[in-house]
């Protein structure tokens, strides 16, 4: 399977460029989602999570409270290498099912920690969704009305936006707007096809 993987810093836009790619009919196999359902109720990672936090990381119905568990992490190293520990394994493990399940002419992994995490390992070409920090911290602030401190520390844990570009084959500015990006996204899409079938 010929495998894009897609990266980018907070905010940066990369569900919007992967919807445009979807759109095309690619398969995206979205590290973000299965993170999440990772964490779905009852499952072996929410009653590890459960058993450490108690009900603090919990909402009232049960489900997790990802914004408590969210600012817990971030405030304590240790607790994030606890986590990370716990749901990497699952969450490569379940990568690799839907990429080899995945039914187009080629398959997109999209992973915020792409770089971090040592996914371009999977990947053939990494392509880069890139903005600027300031970009990132006004998009990111609007969206999860979240403190400017909250972006920064999520912005400083991840790779850095040079440590992104040095491992990209291909890279998207997105400054502009999503009009912007559609005939950048057909280019690659027309490129990554042709790489696909060599």
């Amino acid at each position: 399977m010929f495998v894009v993987g897609v990266t980018g810093g907070i905010g940066s836009g990369k569900t919007t460029v992967t919807r445009l790619f979807e759109q095309l009919g690619v398969v995206v196999v979205d590290a973000d989602l299965i993170a999440r359902h990772i964490m779905d109720t009852g499952s072996p990672a929410m009653q590890a999570v459960t058993q450490r936090y108690g009900e603090q990381a919990l909402h009232h119905d049960g489900s997790l409270n990802r914004a408590w568990l969210r600012a817990h992490i971030f405030a304590n190293p240790a607790e994030k290498d606890w986590l990370n520990q716990l749901t990497h394994p699952l969450i490569r493990e379940q990568i690799l099912v839907q990429l080899k399940a995945a039914q187009s002419p080629y398959v997109m992994l999209s992973a915020p920690l792409l770089i971090e995490n040592g996914l371009q390992q999977f990947c053939q070409r990494v392509l880069v969704v890139d903005v600027d920090e300031d970009t990132q911290r006004q998009r990111t602030s609007q969206r999860d009305q979240v403190s400017h401190q909250q972006v920064n520390a999520i912005i400083n844990a991840q790779a850095s936006r040079q440590q992104r570009l040095a491992v990209a084959t291909e890279v998207i500015d997105n400054r502009g707007s999503t009009a912007d990006l559609q005939p950048k996204v057909k280019k690659l899409h027309q490129l990554y096809r042709q790489l696909a079938e060599q």
